[in-house]
């Protein structure tokens, strides 16, 4: 999760840095040394291109928990915002205003939004982060494509993932995405219909794509779904297994609400991970054919949109997988993939402090700062089942851009699986 989103925000670098001039293209690229881990940031990797994003699930996966982190931590997270309300991946240097170059980040500004207001009921100075997590908002949707929609990047094409993620922002702050309307008089949700797949497609029934691709078709992609069938139900990653219902299908309508089109997209994730238990990562074009390789983060994310939708049954068998299998990933990936390990307990009504053999929220807990405080494992489940009442409430959210595809068709694939 995080090692894609890394490779995803350095090729929108790359994207950017090729419009200079030749000479500068040509040029022979210097070894730099990887900076140095800041204080009171989360996971000891290079924080270049998701030092935000990896910050912020943490704080959100230890606040549903009743965690809260240290004040040293949301410091970090704090400075890190523009001026302007926006963020972007990682700022080395948060004393030196953005620049007019600075690449803004949709994705991080969102996931800031929604763990600035969650932490700000513990903090030294809620009303400063409640005013940041505002400003933040306040941004995207100045930022809003004509078309209802959110890209990475404020102003390239509109995806279901940054679209989802900005939609469970607005949500955290009591917004109403459907009311939250483009130039052109479009809502995130019109923009999220636009990349469902029809019940009638062979290949990815119920599914959403991140993108149309070049031809202008909608690919089935499986992390790009489980994030829409969040948003669409209005929910987000800290969503818990509702009263469990029929099991998911795709059922078309000529006039589809993002409603169905999300219980549709459900539908696509239980028969994805009915083959395996789990979901692939996605094959990269042009490469060599192998073995599939497990995607643990995109099962985690799946976890949580088929419990959202009362199909905890069919979320039962991953969750399981994931308990046995996950260890390594999340050891290797840190704060973000801990998190979304949390999310996928929480969801299905697990205790994320006996997750197999792993107290997440401890290994979290040691990729950072030590947390103000952190309650017994009662007063945890607690603070889930408050969460669980509240759902609509400060971490109303999606998970997560996925990322994981494809270099040579372009950044909005390379975001598609999986991620940050």
């Amino acid at each position: 999760m995080t090692t894609v989103r890394r490779g995803a925000a350095a090729f929108a670098a790359a994207a950017l840095l090729c419009t200079g001039t030749a000479a500068v293209a040509s040029a022979a690229p210097s070894p730099t040394p990887a900076p140095a881990i800041p204080s009171g940031l989360y996971g000891t990797k290079d924080p270049t291109y998701d030092g935000v994003w990896r910050q912020s699930l943490a704080f959100i996966a230890q606040r549903t928990n009743g965690v809260q982190p240290a004040e040293q931590a949301v410091s970090w997270l704090q400075r890190q915002q523009c001026d302007s309300g926006a963020f972007s991946s990682y700022r080395p240097d948060p004393t030196k205003p953005c620049a007019p170059a600075t690449m803004l980040d949709t994705n991080a500004t969102a996931v800031a939004v929604q763990a600035l207001s969650g932490v700000k009921r513990d903090s030294a100075d809620p009303e400063a982060l409640a005013k940041a997590a505002t400003a933040g908002a306040g941004w995207l949707k100045g930022v809003q494509n004509k078309d209802g929609g959110w890209g990475y990047n404020p102003g390239s094409p509109s995806d279901a993932n940054s679209t989802s993620i900005v939609i469970g922002a607005l949500a955290a702050l009591g917004e109403k995405p459907g009311e939250v309307e483009s130039a052109d008089g479009k809502t995130p949700y019109d923009a999220l219909l636009g990349f469902a797949l029809p019940c009638t497609d062979k290949d990815g029934p119920g599914a959403f794509a991140y993108q149309p691709d070049k031809a202008g078709k909608l690919l089935a992609n499986a992390d790009a779904t489980a994030a829409a069938t969040l948003a669409g139900l209005g929910k987000g990653v800290t969503a818990r297994g509702v009263k469990p219902a029929q099991a998911p299908a795709c059922v078309g309508q000529p006039r589809q609400t993002v409603e169905r089109a999300a219980r549709n997209g459900a539908s696509y994730l239980a028969g994805a991970l009915a083959k395996t238990g789990h979901l692939n990562t996605p094959p990269m074009p042009g490469a060599a054919e192998s073995a599939p390789l497990p995607d643990y983060g995109n099962t985690a994310d799946a976890v949580v949109a088929l419990a959202a939708t009362g199909a905890t049954e069919q979320a039962t068998g991953a969750l399981t997988w994931l308990e046995k299998n996950s260890a390594a990933w999340a050891k290797e990936n840190g704060p973000a993939a801990y998190a979304q390990l949390v999310f996928a307990a929480n969801a299905m009504g697990a205790d994320p402090r006996a997750f197999g053999s792993a107290d997440l929220l401890a290994q979290l807990a040691a990729t950072g700062p030590a947390p103000q405080s952190s309650p017994s494992a009662s007063a945890s489940a607690d603070d889930r089942k408050a969460a669980e009442d509240g759902d609509s409430g400060s971490f109303n959210i999606w998970w997560i851009v996925g990322i994981g595809t494809v270099v040579g068709v372009g950044i909005g694939f390379l975001l598609s699986g999986r991620k940050k």
